[in-house]
């Protein structure tokens, strides 16, 4: 498909999307926004997070739609602001950390990788930091992305009280995985692998899977 015709057939999807076009019937009772807006909007994240890690800031609505190829009428239906895209990010980030905790809950290590995941590295440390300067400079914060994150916050640490019986050392591992990521972020005392042992048998008491490999 050319640059062309994907523009075009982003332009259609985006109108079916906003109800401007009846949705076309596909197997399953899906419709066409079902299958073309999800694609098109994953699209959208996927080359904005590449551009953000490549430049150190978030991009611009044009540089976006450029990149991704897709029309910026496309863009603006599922994105329509640069604010949009960092709560577009953010929730992503928070769906990622979510499927990790639930699998990690599913195998007896919640606090184990809560304490890993608040240390990102590479790629992921460089999106969070170009991430967290662009909040900073919106004039107005996702307020619903906000209240998604305190709610995940909130889900993982509950995890990690089943795990460990314990609400209140499981708040202590939580604030602690807080901590790690607030200066992981900023630069600062970065903690190198060793320390993270150290830390998980300090604090659950015993080796963890993750600490042993």
């Amino acid at each position: 498909m050319s640059p062309g015709e994907r523009r075009a057939l982003d332009t259609t999807v985006a109108a079916a999307c906003s109800g401007r076009q009846i949705p076309l019937d596909r197997p399953g009772g899906r419709s066409v926004c079902d299958d073309e807006c999800m694609e098109m909007r994953e699209r959208i994240l996927e080359v904005t997070r590449n551009l953000t890690i490549e430049r150190g800031v978030v991009p611009s609505l044009n540089a976006v739609a450029d990149a991704a190829g897709v029309s910026k009428g496309g863009l603006i239906h599922h994105f329509p602001t640069r604010a949009a895209l960092v709560d577009g990010l953010a929730r992503q980030a928070l769906e990622q950390v979510d499927r990790a905790m639930s699998a990690a809950a599913g195998e007896g290590r919640a606090a184990s990788a809560w304490l890993r995941l608040s240390v990102p590295e590479g790629d992921d440390l460089d999106l969070f930091r170009a991430m967290a300067v662009a909040h900073r400079a919106m004039e107005s914060p996702g307020d619903e992305t906000i209240a998604a994150a305190t709610e995940a916050a909130e889900r993982w640490e509950r995890l990690i009280a089943d795990e460990v019986g314990d609400p209140v050392r499981a708040r202590i591992i939580r604030l602690v995985g807080d901590g790690l990521a607030f200066n992981a972020f900023a630069g600062t005392d970065a903690a190198p692998a060793g320390d993270l042992d150290r830390l998980e048998r300090s604090l659950l008491g015993e080796p963890t899977a993750a600490g042993r490999e």
